[in-house]
């Protein structure tokens, strides 16, 4: 098994919270239903999001309740932008939108070459004045990271203010990759597994995410 960097460790925020282990674990079950596995990761990406966003930042307000004015503190979701790497990431987007409506969203198309493992743009779309925003890249697995972090490259190139990058699983191999090549980017997942099989694969894992999502297995 690969050992984790022990530098690489310390960017990556475990969300251990009992509801989210208990959904995931329902997830990773292969009698799941295609139905059965949109929904749970609906509801566990909804919980994640308030963990990945945490550190938003508040301004105040003046505001009217019904018996006076007050100072109160308000995000500004428009300074969103949660970023799917397509297509599974998209399975995340209703989650995370359900708790920040108004964020942003981008997109970019990568698939992995079957041969080399190597990631293949064919998509990019992303909101503009990408330098006023904080961005999110979803996607539900970071495995051999090849395709996280070309997203990200992508992506810095429009010069966000922040890069943070939320998934369902990650791996050892995965979580050095990502460190090493972009050790700025936070990782959130909700659970860190043994290993890559040979074909790129988290284990124990649950299986592809993507054809999970969207009942193409």
């Amino acid at each position: 098994m690969t050992p984790i960097n022990p530098q690489a460790r310390a960017n990556v925020h475990l969300v251990d919270h009992p509801l989210v282990q208990h959904k995931l674990t329902l997830m990773r079950k292969k009698e799941a239903s295609t139905n059965s596995f949109r929904h749970l990761l609906n509801e566990l990406s909804s919980l994640m999001a308030y963990e990945v966003t945490h550190d938003m930042a508040t301004q105040d307000v003046e505001i009217e309740t019904p018996l006076e004015t007050m100072t109160a503190k308000m995000i500004d979701g428009k300074k969103l932008v949660f970023v799917s790497i397509l297509r599974a990431g998209n399975g995340i987007l209703d989650g995370v939108l359900s708790v920040v409506p108004g964020a942003r969203v981008g997109h970019i198309g990568l698939y992995r070459d079957p041969a080399t493992l190597n990631a293949v743009e064919y998509y990019f779309k992303m909101p503009k004045f990408m330098d006023e925003r904080d961005v999110v890249v979803v996607d539900p697995m970071l495995a051999t990271g090849n395709s996280a972090i070309a997203a990200v490259t992508r992506i810095k190139a429009c010069k966000p203010k922040s890069i943070k990058f939320l998934c369902l699983l990650t791996c050892p191999e995965g979580i050095n990759a990502m460190y090493a090549a972009h050790p700025d980017v936070p990782i959130y997942t909700a659970a860190i597994d043994r290993e890559l099989n040979d074909h790129g694969y988290i284990l124990p894992g649950l299986g592809d995410a993507g054809d999970r999502i969207f009942g193409t297995q």
